[in-house]
């Protein structure tokens, strides 16, 4: 939170207003406080003032609830990642206050909750501290009846005043939050959000107020990684899903299962995971594109049908929202460990696409991306999100709607023949036929899991099976030809390239802007294609004397996770090696420019 100008309060006296680029939020408590409600309103409220916006959020994996964050970055300039450190705490407990105290800057401000914790004297020199009694003032405020449910509003009226955030605003996401309950609940809301924001705490800290936001030429929408990957499967022209629930991928799931039947579509919750990827499956044949999703436990559970797929060549989108394994693992907390299970998990030789949005608005587009790829090539399509990304919030410029949108509703003109598995295309890709067009020589096909010849007739034959493969295979290939070379974010040559997939993107390109103002030699390349891999990838490496692959996954047995698995495979480049971790928590920008200064200092030693 860096100061550009400050001003004396209205009186003249202690309270002052200063004017800042960006903060960063941590408001720490437990799951039930409504501590997400509070990181959701301000996240919201930043996209509708044009502010940049990121988020980052822990949960309790225990239906009962337990400790919780939500941290909001937001600010007037470019916001890469959620914030290495915070410059304002609000802790709603102890267990709050110290587990969460170091996470702020040194001279950053925890504001408590009096009624619930007692400062350390060992931080009150390293940090400002405000205590205010939000449990009692919001009883006194609201009364008694709802004194557990209106503190989180309480507070988020604190730090409107904290900051000087637009109230109009902010009561207007208020209203809207709690539109279609009782009046009373809305009044209590506002009660509660009034109170805390006329609470004076000039007289020990001073008011921030952000730097106006930089223009911007589009409205924007402020929405998280699940909603954007439901609305662009809509946009895409899907109107069939089947899916189970599981967390993080639930979201995505109750979004389409409310939202597509207002498009003539339809989403089923099956009774496992096997009924809802073969479900899918059966609608793809019929001629709808369907998606299916889940998380790692339920994509393994999915991957005999992924391989029926494959073999009849249908055109499938699976999201698989990563969370931390194996088992049960972490089931709210964050990894990128199925990279290998959405490229191999199938028995056999069963290539499908895999796709790994960065951002939340590129979760929108790769789900368009998906969906067309499936088309085109009739493979199933792998959406690798994760859950850093399914649950931050950002806000990206209003798709042009009308661009993007598109109907892919089934084409049932009738054709004079129909081969479904043609040997005879260059890049093994056949035009595919619906499921019910009419064939005017009569001769119609069959869809099957086992190996079959070009109308789709089981068969045992050892060439056709060499055939059929090679087919399958070569369709990926042809679409690897298509694949735009990526950017390489700083310059082209250097000394490290760090290269990352899905949500790492903000943090490594943060870090190469710090290091590279530090005089080192750093860029990054970020992979949003990764089976089939682009073109290009080797004479990008060839420029670096280290490639530095940064995921949240295991080193492995040999020292590189498994993007850095694939590439030292394709390219037999041993300077290919991992910055890895596995904790459950999205990297922070020290902790890459620690581990890359290190290997760095390490290859220099070996020289």
């Amino acid at each position: 939170m860096s100061h550009s100008s400050a001003s004396p309060g209205a009186s003249g006296a202690e309270a002052k207003v200063s004017t800042i680029n960006e903060a960063v939020i941590r408001i720490a408590g437990n799951s039930q406080d409504g501590i997400q409600a509070i990181g959701g309103f301000l996240a919201r409220l930043a996209g509708r003032t044009e502010q940049e916006v990121m988020t980052f959020m822990t949960i309790p994996s225990t239906i009962s609830g337990g400790p919780s964050i939500f941290q909001v970055r937001m600010g007037s300039g470019e916001v890469l990642s959620a914030g290495d450190e915070a410059d304002v705490l609000l802790a709603f407990y102890q267990h709050s206050y110290e587990g969460h105290i170091t996470s702020l800057r040194k001279g950053g401000i925890v504001v408590y909750d009096s009624d619930h914790v007692e400062p350390k004297a060992e931080w009150k020199e390293t940090y400002n501290h405000v205590g205010v009694p939000i449990s009692s003032l919001t009883i006194e405020a609201i009364g008694g009846t709802a004194k557990d449910k209106g503190k989180n509003l309480y507070a988020l009226g604190l730090l409107a005043r904290m900051f000087d955030l637009n109230l109009t605003k902010l009561e207007a996401l208020i209203t809207e939050r709690f539109t279609g309950k009782d009046h009373s609940v809305v009044t209590n809301a506002l009660a509660a959000f009034h109170a805390g924001n006329s609470y004076s705490v000039g007289q020990v800290i001073e008011t921030f107020r952000f730097q106006e936001a930089r223009h911007r030429s589009s409205q924007q929408v402020v929405m998280n990684g699940n909603e954007a990957l439901a609305y662009g499967i809509i946009a895409a022209g899907v109107r069939f899903g089947a899916a189970y629930p599981i967390t993080p991928w639930s979201d995505v799931m109750e979004i389409l299962r409310r939202e597509l039947p207002k498009y003539g579509g339809t989403f089923v919750q099956c009774e496992d995971e096997i009924a809802a990827i073969s479900m899918a499956n059966g609608a793809s044949f019929a001629g709808r594109v369907a998606v299916t999703g889940s998380s790692g436990p339920g994509i393994s559970l999915k991957m005999e049908a992924l391989g029926w797929a494959v073999m009849a060549e249908m055109p499938l989108v699976v999201i698989n929202v990563q969370r931390g394994g194996p088992s049960t693992g972490l089931p709210t907390q964050v990894e990128q460990s199925d990279l290998n299970l959405a490229c191999f998990g199938s028995h056999g030789d069963a290539p499908r696409v895999v796709l790994a949005p960065s951002d939340v608005e590129d979760c929108f587009y790769t789900a368009i991306e998906a969906v067309n790829i499936a088309r085109t090539y009739n493979v199933p399509v792998f959406v690798l999100s994760d859950q850093a990304i399914a649950t931050r919030i950002e806000a990206f410029p209003v798709p042009d709607l009308e661009k993007v949108c598109q109907d892919i509703t089934p084409d049932f003109t009738p054709v004079a023949e129909y081969k479904p598995y043609d040997l005879s295309t260059s890049n093994g890709v056949s035009h595919r036929v619906v499921a019910g067009t009419r064939i005017l020589n009569g001769r119609y096909p069959v869809a099957t899991g086992l190996e079959h010849d070009e109308m789709g007739h089981p068969t045992g034959s050892p060439k056709l099976h060499m055939q059929m493969t090679a087919k399958r295979r070569r369709k990926l290939q042809a679409l690897a030809d298509t694949l735009p070379v990526p950017k390489v974010y700083g310059p082209p040559e250097g000394n490290v390239l760090l290269v990352g997939w899905g949500s790492t993107r903000g943090p490594i390109q943060e870090a190469v802007d710090r290091a590279r103002a530090a005089g080192d030699s750093v860029s990054a390349l970020h992979l949003k294609h990764l089976n089939p891999l682009p073109p290009g990838l080797d004479n990008i490496f060839s420029g670096f004397n280290m490639v530095r692959v940064v995921e949240m996954n295991d080193e492995g047995l040999y020292g590189f996770g498994q993007l850095a698995g694939l590439l030292r495979a394709r390219y037999c480049d041993p300077k290919i090696t991992g910055i890895n971790k596995t904790d459950g928590l999205t990297f922070k920008v020290r902790e890459i420019l620690e581990r890359a200064r290190a290997d760095v200092t390490a290859g220099m030693r070996k020289l």
